[in-house]
């Protein structure tokens, strides 16, 4: 099974420490289970960070990742579940790319890794979802 890696995995991938290495070993172990993917939303959001784009394509190579496109049939799955949480009082603004990458997730038919599995299992509820503390 294909694999879309959210952001925060990626930015552990880019710096040192514990988060790293726990990262990087559900990275492999992702790996290993079929294709990983980074999907053009996370890529814009990893845009913010102080790596250059082609920087951050080589320290990621190693990931042979596939780059997906956002998948149009994703969007309305996405508005609907922001539309949700901003229903039950969710007041974060910066919540909408979580909701594109769940559903592009979901509409693919990938496996999303993350440290934030509660977010998504409470609006994705049939997404599979693994993180680096779940060790799947």
């Amino acid at each position: 099974m294909s694999t879309l890696i959210d952001t925060n995995i990626l930015i552990d991938l880019l710096g040192t420490g514990p988060v790293f290495e726990g990262s990087v070993d559900a990275v492999l172990r992702q790996a290993d289970a079929g294709p990983i993917v980074i999907g053009a939303v996370v890529w814009a959001e990893l845009a913010t960070s102080a790596v250059q784009e082609e920087q951050l394509m080589r320290r990621l190579a190693w990931l042979r990742p596939r780059r997906e496109p956002f998948p149009f049939e994703a969007a309305y799955a996405a508005g609907l579940a922001h539309w949700s949480y901003r229903d039950r009082g969710g007041q974060r603004e910066r919540t909408l790319p979580d909701f594109l990458i769940g559903a592009h997730a979901l509409v693919a038919g990938h496996r999303l890794l993350t440290r934030d599995p509660k977010r998504y299992r409470a609006y994705f509820p049939t997404l599979d979802l693994t993180s680096p503390e779940s060790h799947s």
